[in-house]
């Protein structure tokens, strides 16, 4: 029968335990980590921009529309100030 006195695990096989807990330890926070925030984007929280830097001036305009956070009076003043070009 092997016990404490037995075992002779010198200074090598902790440091490979203390890395391996290490290891396992920032995997799991990291999953976690990882799971928090894709529940979180997939939420469509308001205020958070989902489009791409990509978008054009009118679609980021026709999207305020559609939400509400622009009236139709605006939204076509806003949409022919940007296909004239011009600015105030």
């Amino acid at each position: 029968m092997m016990d404490y006195q037995d075992w002779n695990g010198g200074v090598g096989q902790w440091f490979v335990m203390a890395l391996l807990m290490l290891l396992f330890w920032g995997v799991a926070i990291a999953l976690v980590m990882w799971a928090v925030r894709g529940s979180r984007s997939s939420q469509g929280q308001p205020g958070v921009r989902t489009g791409t830097p990509t978008d054009r001036p009118e679609d980021v305009l026709a999207r305020r529309f559609a939400s509400g956070e622009i009236d139709e009076d605006e939204f076509t003043r806003r949409r022919e100030v940007l296909r004239s070009g011009t600015t105030r």
